[in-house]
């Protein structure tokens, strides 16, 4: 089994307010978007909070995701790893999602997930030459990433294993869509991205 780690515990602090409860302008909230695409293609899949978000908790919850709120969220991204991968310590492989990419296409999860099932050791999409998210890792990699802290993502073990990684051609450009600061949605960037 392939699980999903949505990663939601960051502060968002250039956005200026919590971005992931920012609607889009379909009306539903950042966050939502990237559970939904998830968790359709990954049924399995957790997402992991800071502590005491109850907002997050509520939309997450309502959909499906199991919580997992991260004691240590606040040291950065490679703690969150780390909590999601230690709460499903038992998956073939974990996608690791980003909370603030509300547009990647869930057929893009779902055949990145069959990549690792069909033996990759590390799984990226690539849109013309550039390489997005989310990233798949094989069991192979469980100790490196439950070893992951502060704010290193898992970039070190995709470059310290490069010659285990598969880049997946995609035409989804959702895999480089992320929402930093609200100049970042705009009607025709969204309207582009999902259309």
């Amino acid at each position: 089994m392939i699980s999903g780690v949505l990663l939601a515990a960051g502060t968002g602090t250039r956005f200026g307010a919590h971005k992931l409860l920012h609607r889009l302008d379909d009306s539903m909230l950042i966050a939502e978007h990237a559970a939904r695409n998830l968790i359709t293609a990954l049924p399995n899949s957790v997402a992991v909070i800071r502590p005491g978000d109850v907002a997050l908790s509520k939309v997450f919850m309502g959909l499906g995701l199991t919580i997992i709120e991260c004691a240590g969220a606040i040291q950065g991204m490679g703690a969150s790893i780390a909590c999601g991968v230690s709460a499903t310590p038992n998956a073939a492989g974990w996608l690791i999602a980003l909370g603030d990419m509300p547009w990647i296409r869930p057929q893009t999860i779902y055949s990145l997930s069959q990549q690792l099932r069909s033996g990759a050791g590390i799984v990226a999409p690539q849109y013309q030459g550039r390489r997005g998210h989310p990233v798949g890792f094989s069991a192979y990699f469980k100790t490196k990433l439950l070893a992951l802290q502060h704010d290193v993502g898992a970039r070190g073990l995709i470059e310290a294993g490069h010659e285990r990684l598969m880049s997946m051609i995609t035409d989804d450009p959702g895999v480089l869509a992320d929402v930093d600061v609200a100049a970042d949605i705009r009607q025709e960037f969204s309207t582009n991205i999902r259309g």
